[in-house]
């Protein structure tokens, strides 16, 4: 299979403010950043895009993207699944969407310093977590969701435990920062991590995981929960079972659908390794898809190189974002 070839822009600042500038237009005055107009805001997408408009400067609009999550935070310190137009469209509740929160404000602090909306945000990310940890089972598992009733789901999924365990972390990073003593996120984070490396039987119980997604590959990468020679193994092990050549990451290892997202996500997750090289191949493949707009369909069909769905999605922008910023970081 050969990639649809188009130049790849020669500007990466360029490339970074265009996709930026998607986001940003597609914001909403509340400050929620859906996947598109007139689509759904999901809690975790959302924060997602409020941490690449921190990597590109855009703090104005990072600020209020975190403030639409406070607003919108449930008293037991969750978020419901997805939103439109601010409104709850599902009753669901995720641990990994409640948690993540941290993630976001924490690397909003690194890139802005401003300890001072770190503090007005840290009851919102002390109930985001706290929500995620009071599913904790003995065993250090987080079951996926609750509802609205407090119906909990009855499986934790492997790569929302991942995210999780790196929100915790970043949690704990806030606290010491700010001199709180949460002292119970460092015992709850390492059953969670014991948990992840010593008993996968756990998680994906329910056959969530049944077509092998490719972030069960490389999330554990990207958050940190495995890191040297055991991450380049993995790596190794399974890339030619996600990786379509010229064209990027599968979403799933049964069908050849690649995307934008996953392809940007592993591209960090290999910036965290040392893998540069690899990570750069997969930056020069994911470019030559720009469309005429400049922008980035969700995925691409092979061997038709169909863009699978065709719309765009901030989430996708903001994935992209942050793989250039991660290379560049070197």
């Amino acid at each position: 299979m050969e990639p649809r070839l188009k130049e790849a822009p020669e500007n990466l600042q360029e490339l970074i403010d265009s996709q930026a500038d998607f986001i940003v237009d597609n914001q909403l005055p509340s400050g929620a950043i859906p996947w598109h107009r007139g689509g759904i805001t999901d809690p975790w997408d959302h924060v997602e895009g409020a941490v690449a408009l921190d990597f590109c400067g855009r703090f104005k609009e990072a600020t209020a993207a975190y403030m639409w999550s406070r607003d919108m935070q449930n008293s037991d310190g969750s978020w419901y699944y997805g939103y439109l137009d601010d409104k709850p469209q599902d009753s669901v509740k995720d641990t990994n969407f409640a948690s993540y929160i941290a993630t976001g404000m924490w690397f909003h602090y690194l890139a802005t310093r401003d300890s001072g909306f770190l503090r007005q945000m840290w009851p919102t990310v002390e109930r985001g977590i706290d929500f995620a940890l009071s599913l904790q089972q003995p065993t250090g598992e987080i079951p996926w969701a609750s509802s609205d009733k407090g119906e909990v789901w009855p499986g934790a999924i492997g790569t929302s435990s991942c995210c999780i365990w790196h929100s915790i972390r970043n949690g704990i990073s806030i606290s010491k920062t700010l001199g709180e003593d949460r002292p119970d996120w460092d015992r709850a984070s390492e059953r969670l991590l014991k948990a992840i490396k010593e008993h996968p039987e756990l998680f994906d119980r329910m056959g969530e995981n049944k077509r092998r997604y490719s972030m069960n590959w490389f999330y554990p990468i990207l958050t940190g929960v495995i890191e040297g020679k055991e991450a380049k193994g993995r790596i190794e092990r399974e890339w030619k079972d996600f990786i379509i050549e010229g064209w990027g990451c599968r979403v799933t290892a049964d069908e050849d659908v690649t995307a934008v997202a996953e392809t940007s996500e592993l591209i960090i997750a290999l910036c965290l390794i040392g893998e540069h090289e690899r990570a750069k191949l997969l930056l020069d493949w994911t470019l030559q898809l720009r469309d005429d707009r400049g922008g980035f369909c969700r995925g691409i069909k092979l061997p038709e190189g169909e863009a699978c769905p065709p719309e765009r999605a901030t989430w996708t922008s903001a994935a992209l974002i942050m793989a250039v910023a991660a290379l560049a970081k070197g």
